[in-house]
């Protein structure tokens, strides 16, 4: 219903903060990924009529009972998205750094 609110509000949070980022850090890859998933999951939301182009927009909003099952599934499932988001960025800038490393090579030389 509104699991996509979580990464949303996360995007918010690194696109805000993105100059903070170090560079080595490669913020642009983590805001790609998260407002990518954004997208994709509001698109089929709207495509099952759960969000809609006018007030309240998320159709859970109609019916108060409701209301405890989509925040239910906000910590759930986009709170499982957002944290797998970040496990994968985390593992792309852990293989970029280890790639990109230098490696010194120490020679020793047989005097005599």
């Amino acid at each position: 219903m509104a699991c996509f609110l979580v990464p949303g509000a996360a995007g918010l949070v690194t696109t805000a903060l993105k100059r903070k980022f170090p560079a080595d850090y490669h913020p642009e890859w983590l805001n790609s990924m998260l407002w990518g998933g954004v997208a994709m999951l509001a698109v089929e939301h709207i495509a099952h009529g759960e969000v809609v182009p006018y007030p309240p927009f998320l159709t859970a909003m109609k019916n108060p009972a409701e209301i405890g099952v989509m925040v239910k599934e906000m910590i759930t499932v986009g709170g499982a998205m957002t944290l797998a988001i970040f496990g994968v960025w985390l593992t792309m800038v852990a293989t970029a750094k280890r790639l990109t490393t230098k490696r010194t090579v120490t020679v020793k030389s047989g005097g005599g």
